[in-house]
Parts: structure tokens; sequence; C-alpha cells
């Protein structure tokens, strides 16, 4: 969020079910009735919403009305940005060890930081690139 220009002042975690994700390279959600995935709740201006969507490479995220419940049960609708289709790169280690390290810092549930992590030992990552995310 703070590379596109968004620097929220209220951050919410929220957790999502019905989706789980996978990094290929980057993270991407997808439906699945087995699992949630956990994220940040924020409240952009349409200001920084258009600065956000003026960054390269975001414009092909296709918003998707969710709900989403917050750690104190409230269940609020949500926009969720789903990307077109899955890949079957490697994960960039270097973007999920930033994601990890982002959750830690907002809180996130350790169930959940556990499912991260596990994308750092998989088989699919053992050709995994290193970049500059």
């Amino acid at each position: 969020m703070a590379l596109g220009g968004f620097n929220p002042e209220t951050v919410e975690v929220a957790k999502l079910n019905g989706y789980d994700i996978t990094f290929d390279p980057h993270a991407n959600i997808f439906r699945s009735g087995q699992h949630a995935v956990c994220g940040v709740l924020v409240y952009p201006s349409h200001d920084e919403l258009n600065k956000l969507y003026s960054r390269d490479g975001v414009g092909v995220f296709l918003p998707e009305a969710v709900l989403v419940e917050t750690s104190n049960n409230r269940m609020l609708p949500a926009i969720c940005y789903m990307p077109p289709g899955r890949k079957d790169d490697p994960a960039d280690l270097a973007y999920v060890e930033h994601i990890i390290k982002a959750a830690r810092e907002h809180g996130f549930p350790k169930w959940y930081l556990s499912h991260l992590e596990e994308f750092c030992s998989s088989p699919k990552v053992e050709g995994a690139v290193h970049t500059d995310a």
C-alpha cells in the first residue's frame, strides 16, 4: 500500500472465508470452500484509489464484493481485488517474506502465519526466485 502512495490511518485485520492464497510469484487468492485468508481492511479515499490503480500492474486485478469478518466478529462488506487467473510460476521468496513480516506486524492469527510460512518451504518454491519486491 505504501508503495502506491497510500498510508491508511485505520488498518483492521479481517478474515475472508471461502478463499485460499498461493504465490505465483506474488499473492493470488482464489475461491476454496475449505479455507480462509486474512488481510487488512482499509478505507481509502477516491484519490488514494486512483493513485493505486495508476501503478503498473495493479489495473489487471478485478474488484469483487465480499463479506469479511473482523477480529471482533463483525461482518463487513469489502472490495477484494482478484487476479484474472492463476499462474504456475515459483513464489518470489523475498515477496513472500515481506508479506509474512507485514502479517506479523498487523497481528494476523498464528494459524494464518503458519500457512504463509509453508510457502517458504513448499516443493513449488524449490526453484523460487529472489527478487527485490
